[in-house]
């Protein structure tokens, strides 16, 4: 390959988007059934995925499953989490707390952030 990297993506790793895709309700709802055809067949056919034109086309149907998949707290840890946590870590950090550096990558810290943003009295 020309400076790309090299994709993987194998039979497992498609029964497992949709196996989780059908648990939790989004396989019928969010894709067409010529999406649903195109997952199913490539299930059925390939071991593992080498044409270009076959992975863009699954890595998109498999994208859009996965963000409808995730939850709202993991969501907002991604969208707003991480800015709160650079914020309050910069404060820290004038404020002379040396650990406070790490904040920025700490995704209980994270999540505690967005959970108590959630829970506050509107």
């Amino acid at each position: 390959m020309f400076g790309e990297k090299r994709i993987l993506l194998t039979r497992g790793e498609i029964i497992k988007v949709k196996t989780k895709a059908l648990r939790r309700g989004v396989w019928f709802r969010v894709l067409t059934k010529t999406d649903r055809a195109c997952i199913d067949l490539a299930v059925i056919v390939v071991e593992r995925v080498r044409s270009r034109l076959l992975l863009k086309v699954l890595f998109s149907l498999m994208k859009k499953l996965e963000e409808i998949m995730e939850s709202h707290v993991h969501r907002l840890m991604r969208e707003v989490g991480c800015g709160m946590a650079k914020k309050l870590s910069a404060i820290a950090l004038e404020w002379g707390h040396e650990s406070a550096h790490s904040w920025v990558r700490d995704p209980g810290f994270i999540q505690y952030l967005v959970i108590t943003e959630m829970n506050l009295p509107r």
